[in-house]
């Protein structure tokens, strides 16, 4: 009994029992989802549709906290600023996290974030301004390589899959385009279809209104969809082969985050992306809610982050 009484009060004075219970009890009050990216983009549509509903399996209110810019470095540390608790979180894009950058070149993601779970995967549209007299890929080529210098490509920022996307196309293709980047998607889409830049790689969601309207030209994916919008575009390696990818969302934490609390959010994930309504509700632009296991998702980062490499050294892109 003296035994007992004395574990547990070793166990009280390092803190080893407060944090047992605040894991028992996790969550117990808000949480913030930071997202590398401005509001209205794809992130922040897919974003805001899944912390709502993350927010109910949990029982606590889940907020979007939008930081764009910077390759997605600021966002990261909101996050590293924080406690290793589950209560801050971030949802990257692909390239946030698996592009190699200047900024990061003493970082290792997987050593500074813990995965929690994939979210989503899709292929990139490409469009162009309606102003553009293009609508295909092959007429896109021909209008660039017969006005070298005089095609902005927006993005969404420097480093990410889109301005890649952009790079590989530039590559196959032999045209001179110019990269213009944003510090999100909302802005250079209004600028695309006014016709201030002629092209993007994009997710459908936040693109789907002007193409809609007509001020947005759909052209081609960047790999084979299967959503009802999305399906019946080509492939642009139909035209340009070797101009392939895909771009996808996952969930991470602060890396030393209890894997108690890692593996309770796993849950919750794979609960939520399983609901028939915000499938179907993205269904239609291309957009695969799919979920993974931590590991499963460490894979992925390493495996995309080799890919990403490859290619900048090969194509000698200068990323900052």
């Amino acid at each position: 009994m003296l035994a007992k009484k004395l574990l547990s009060t070793i166990a009280l004075a390092v803190g080893v029992m407060p944090m047992s219970q605040a894991v028992a009890d996790y969550p117990d009050r808000l949480i913030r989802m930071v997202i590398p990216f401005t509001a209205g983009g794809p992130a922040d549509i897919v974003g805001r549709e899944f912390a709502a509903l993350l927010g109910k399996e949990l029982g606590q209110t889940v907020v979007v906290v939008n930081q764009g810019g910077g390759h997605g470095v600021p966002a990261l540390n909101q996050v590293l600023g924080q406690p290793a608790d589950g209560y801050t979180l971030l949802m990257p894009a692909s390239g946030n996290v698996t592009v190699p950058s200047k900024v990061m070149e003493d970082k290792k993601v997987l050593e500074l974030l813990a995965p929690i779970s994939l979210l989503t995967q899709s292929p990139h549209v490409l469009v162009v301004s309606a102003k553009l007299p293009v609508r295909t890929t092959q007429e896109l080529v021909d209008y660039a390589r017969a006005n070298p210098g005089k095609v902005n490509f927006g993005s969404a920022g420097v480093g990410g899959v889109a301005h890649l996307g952009m790079e590989m196309f530039k590559n196959q293709a032999k045209v001179d385009v110019v990269h213009v980047p944003y510090r999100g998607t909302s802005q250079v889409v209004t600028d695309l279809a006014s016709g201030q830049v002629q092209a993007l790689f994009s997710s459908m969601p936040s693109l789907k209104p002007m193409i809609d309207k007509g001020t947005v030209t759909a052209l081609a994916m960047s790999a084979p969809s299967s959503g009802s919008d999305t399906k019946n575009l080509p492939q642009i390696s139909e035209t340009l082969p070797g101009v392939e990818y895909t771009t996808w969302y996952g969930l991470f934490a602060k890396a030393g985050t209890p894997s108690e609390i890692i593996e309770k959010l796993n849950q919750a994930t794979v609960k939520v992306l399983r609901d028939p309504a915000i499938n179907q509700k993205f269904d239609s632009q291309g957009v695969e809610f799919v979920s993974s296991t931590p590991s499963e998702l460490a894979d992925i980062v390493r495996r995309d982050t080799a890919k990403w490499t490859k290619l900048i050294q090969e194509a000698n892109i200068q990323l900052d």
